[in-house]
């Protein structure tokens, strides 16, 4: 998995990153991305790894976590709304573990 145009990581960082930039001014918006966030995080790290300590997102998993999703999102014709639903918050969730974990510059 690299970031090359294909990789899902890339396609859904450049869509939604520019997302985090309104987290300092909309509090809950921080609440419910980190909910989301955590979310992603208990589904990709299975209770082994949680139970050593090791938490790390990796790139692979996220971005079989995200074709995923996608596909789900393009099944039920979901369009992106102006404001945030269950699929942005999702998405931007993931954005914030691609930050956190610099999972494009690996």
């Amino acid at each position: 998995m690299n970031d090359s145009p294909g990789c899902p990581l890339t396609d859904v960082a450049a869509t939604y990153m520019p997302r985090l930039s309104e987290i300092p001014s909309e509090p809950g918006l921080a609440a419910a991305v980190d909910q989301h966030a955590a979310a992603v995080r208990e589904a990709l790290i299975p209770a082994q790894r949680r139970g050593s300590g090791y938490r790390t997102v990796r790139r692979e998993e996220l971005a079989d976590y995200v074709l995923g999703f996608t596909d789900w999102l393009s099944r039920i014709d979901w369009t992106e709304p102006s404001g945030h639903d269950f699929a942005t918050l999702r998405l931007t969730a993931v954005c914030w573990l691609i930050r956190e974990h610099d999972l494009l510059d690996a």
